[in-house]
C-alpha cells in the first residue's frame, strides 16, 4: 500500500475568493466518489505539489480531512500555464478492496547493457503508460521491461514481455499483447525517416509531461477511474476548479 500522505482541510471560499487562497500558498482541491458528496478541501502548494509529483495518477494517497481518513487517486491536476504552479486536484476516494483501473507508466531496464546498443543500435520507446486493473494495495507505480535482450535491428518488445506483478491485469480483456513498446533501428534508418518528415520525427521516449510523467495527451483527460470501461463517470467530475 502507498504511504503518501496528505493533509486536507476543508474549504469554504468558492468562486473568485479561490484567487485569494492562491495568493496565500493554498491549493483548492476537492474530493468525490462513492455514496458521499463532494468535500471542497485545501491544502499548503509545498506539501500538495510533492504529492502530485509522488504518487501522479496512478499511486492511491492517504487524504486526512479533518480528522477523518479517505484513501484516493489523484483523478486529475490543474496547472498555472506559465509557471505551471499546481492551481487545483481533484481527488477521487476509492476503497482498499474495491478494484480500481488506472494508468501506469511502462519503464525500461537495462538501458545501455543490451546487445544491440554495444553495436551502435538505437533503442526506441514506442509506448509509454498501459492502462491496469488491480486493487489498490497491488497497484504497481509502474510497469518494467527489460531490454536487455535485444541484439538487432529486427527485435522488439511487446507488451507479452511484460510481467504483470500478482493480482494486475490490463484493463482492457482484449487487450493486444503483440502492442509494440520497444523497438530496435539503425542510427541512418532513423536519420532518413527525421530528413523525410522535415525534422519533426521525435523519440517518443524522451517526452514527459510536467503532472507527474504523464503525456501531453494525458494531460487533457482524466484516465483513472474505478470498475474499468464501460462505467460512467460520476457528475461530480465536471466540478468547477473555484467551487
Amino acid at each position: 500500500m502507498s504511504d503518501i500522505t496528505l493533509k486536507l482541510d476543508t474549504r469554504t471560499a468558492e468562486g473568485k475568493k479561490v484567487a485569494a487562497l492562491r495568493q496565500d500558498g493554498i491549493v483548492p482541491s476537492v474530493v468525490y466518489g462513492g455514496s458521499s458528496k463532494p468535500i471542497n478541501t485545501q491544502s499548503g502548494i509545498v506539501e500538495t505539489t510533492k504529492v502530485a509529483a509522488a504518487a501522479g495518477k496512478h499511486t492511491p494517497v492517504n487524504l486526512t480531512i479533518d480528522g477523518k481518513k479517505k484513501l484516493a487517486i489523484i483523478k486529475s491536476i490543474q496547472r498555472d500555464p506559465v509557471r505551471r504552479r499546481v492551481r487545483h486536484i481533484s481527488f477521487h476516494a476509492i476503497k482498499q478492496n474495491e478494484i480500481i483501473t488506472t494508468e501506469v507508466p511502462i519503464h525500461l531496464t537495462g538501458t545501455g547493457e543490451s546487445a544491440a546498443e554495444k553495436a551502435g543500435l538505437v533503442v526506441l520507446q514506442a509506448i509509454e503508460h498501459v492502462e491496469i486493473k488491480a486493487k489498490p494495495a497491488d497497484l504497481p507505480e509502474a510497469l518494467e521491461l527489460s531490454i536487455v535482450a535485444l541484439t538487432t535491428d529486427e527485435d522488439k518488445l511487446t507488451l507479452a514481455d511484460i510481467t504483470l506483478p500478482s493480482g494486475v491485469e490490463y484493463a482492457d480483456i482484449e487487450q493486444d499483447l503483440d502492442l509494440v513498446v520497444a523497438n530496435v533501428y539503425e542510427p541512418s534508418a532513423l536519420q532518413a525517416a527525421n530528413d523525410a518528415a522535415g525534422g519533426d520525427a521525435t523519440d517518443e521516449s524522451e517526452v514527459t509531461a510536467e503532472n507527474g510523467g504523464d503525456t501531453p495527451q494525458d494531460t487533457q483527460a482524466e484516465e483513472t477511474r474505478p470498475g474499468g470501461k464501460g462505467q460512467d463517470e460520476p457528475k461530480q467530475a465536471n466540478i468547477d476548479a473555484n467551487k
